[in-house]
């Protein structure tokens, strides 16, 4: 139950920062996301972030900055076994289930969802 409540307080603390982004700063949404994936990324690159994810558990995990984690760990795990050229691979390899997820189900809902124009 310990690592529920773990998940639930990381994972609410990150989404009370990125609402209140949204709510007192004049960021777009999409400029947030892409500050909370180089947000993970620099956390990851210094270590810090590990942490965070062996505290928090899927609170950590599921959000933009593990995302952004997962790339990073993935770029300097890969450049260790394949060099330069793992700069370019490291990430993919190591995103690639969460990327196929997040195209698999975009796909599914866009066979079901009825969008009308605003």
């Amino acid at each position: 139950m310990t690592e529920l409540l773990k998940a639930f307080l990381v994972g609410g603390l990150l989404c009370v920062i990125g609402q209140l982004l949204i709510d007192k700063t004049k960021l777009m949404s999409g400029r947030i996301l892409v500050l909370y994936v180089c947000i993970g990324c620099i956390l990851g690159g210094l270590g810090i972030y590990q942490k965070i994810e062996g505290f928090g558990g899927a609170g950590a995990t599921v959000p933009l900055t593990g995302f952004g984690f997962r790339l990073a760990e993935g770029v300097m795990k890969e450049v260790e076994h394949a060099g330069i050229l793992g700069i370019f691979t490291g990430g993919i390899k190591s995103a690639a289930a969460g990327i196929t997820a997040a195209v698999f189900f975009a796909f599914f809902s866009a066979l079901f969802a009825n969008p009308k124009e605003k």
